[in-house]
């Protein structure tokens, strides 16, 4: 996680400045695009400003390492990624040659962790995940732990409370997902540590979990849908009630002019009338369904 052991190399001290290809200024200061071989071994190519890596750039340790970003007067400041050793790698925001800022950090054994850091370290709002069982941690974190407000959600619960150097204290409450809640608090207490062997076994503090009320299981009640009514005797049933007309009047008829169709047959003059259209109203849509309800560590 580190750069320890695979400083970069300020070329410009000593008498031996390793070698150069590249642009220069009136001084004769390294001063625009260029390629540089530490007297280390290191290797760096990218823009240089009055003599020092200023703005983008890739600087590769022999060790295997590489950084890939911004530089401000010969130090790591801006947006960068840094690929470690031993396959890791840090995407994000830097200051100063530290990791400072919103990134995120892909540890070796498969963890990540997205969120702010400070000075090297988590710091502020993060998520780490845990690939191994896929819980996660989503809460403050304060100088590369958990600390206050935080929730560790895993498969089927989580748990919201609050936290302190990595450990949960006080209230808090577990939620799982069958639909009950238990609360209670994290108490710290006292623990041996060590063999047995040892006349005085060190003591160090654990967080105890103390369970509280628990909640019902609120089970979520189905409607059975209702069957439509037979209609009584002389009453219009649905679908006359929705604008269709009984078979005797489909060419048109209505009840208020038997006479004049009975005078028209009659005289053999009347001509077919078009049917006309029924008054049915538009059908209701259908209800939509309610919506359902809806981490280890560090190397």
């Amino acid at each position: 996680m580190s750069d320890i052991g695979s400083e970069e190399f300020e070329e410009e001290a000593g008498p031996y400045l390793g070698e150069y290809e590249g642009d220069r200024n009136e001084e004769g200061e390294r001063h625009g695009y260029g390629k540089a071989t530490l007297p280390n071994g290191d290797t760096y190519e990218g823009q240089y400003e009055h003599g020092k890596r200023h703005g983008s750039g890739t600087y590769r340790f022999k060790n295997g390492a590489r950084y890939i970003g911004e530089y401000i007067k010969g130090k790591k400041h801006g947006q960068g990624t840094f690929i470690y050793p031993d396959g890791s790698k840090y995407e994000g925001s830097w200051v100063d040659d530290q990791r400072h800022g919103y990134g995120v950090y892909f540890y070796v054994n498969g963890d990540t962790f997205e969120g702010e850091w400070q000075n090297h370290q988590r710091h502020g709002q993060g998520t780490y995940t845990y690939k191994e069982t896929g819980s996660k941690y989503v809460g403050t974190w304060v100088n590369g732990k958990p600390d206050g407000a935080g929730e560790m959600v895993h498969l089927n619960h989580r748990y919201q409370g609050s936290f302190m150097a990595g450990h949960p204290q006080g209230p808090g409450k577990y939620i799982f997902d069958i639909g009950c809640e238990q609360h209670g608090e994290y108490i710290a207490v006292e623990q041996a540590a060590g063999g047995e062997e040892e006349e005085e076994p060190m003591m160090v503090t654990i967080p105890k979990w103390k369970a509280g009320k628990i909640t019902p299981i609120t089970l979520r009640a189905v409607q059975e849908p209702e069957e439509p009514a037979e209609p009584a005797e002389g009453e219009t049933a649905p679908e006359e009630a929705e604008g269709e007309k009984p078979a005797e009047q489909a060419e048109g008829a209505t009840e208020e002019e038997p006479a004049a169709e009975e005078a028209a047959a009659e005289e053999g003059d009347a001509e077919a009338e078009e049917p006309t259209e029924g008054e049915g109203g538009e059908e209701a849509p259908a209800e939509e369904p309610a919506a359902e309800a809806e981490e280890g560590g560090e190397n």
